[in-house]
């Protein structure tokens, strides 16, 4: 089985841990719905934020929806002059069969707009 990287992105309405957790738990829910990927096939999970989101980590939310015993990683975006605000983006590590053009990225909410060359 080979090792594939799904890409993901949310944008939160609001800076509060209840949106963190929403968001963030339905991007992750998406990206593994889509894929047809099982905890188990799961290698790793990085989740970046803007520096704007302060009120919760994104992996509080992976770990909300049964993915605690998956490495994670929080990091903060670069802040680049002009981006969009309140984004969560993901990168999650999995054992996968499908090959790279046939990986279904995630982007939700306003993120669609980052990278509508992939959005569903």
């Amino acid at each position: 089985m080979k090792v594939r990287g799904i890409r993901g992105a949310t944008q939160l309405g609001v800076d509060t841990a209840e949106e963190m957790n929403s968001a963030v738990g339905e991007l992750l829910g998406e990206m593994l719905t889509a894929n047809s990927i099982k905890t188990e096939d799961l290698i790793s999970i990085v989740l970046t934020s803007t520096a704007d989101l302060v009120s919760e980590f994104p992996a509080a939310a992976a770990r909300n929806i049964g993915l605690g015993g998956i490495p994670l990683l929080c990091a903060v975006e670069i802040d680049v002059a002009g981006s969009m605000r309140r984004v969560v983006r993901v990168l999650m590590h999995a054992h996968m069969d499908a090959p790279h053009d046939q990986v279904k990225h995630i982007y939700l909410r306003g993120a669609v707009a980052l990278r509508k060359d992939l959005a569903q």
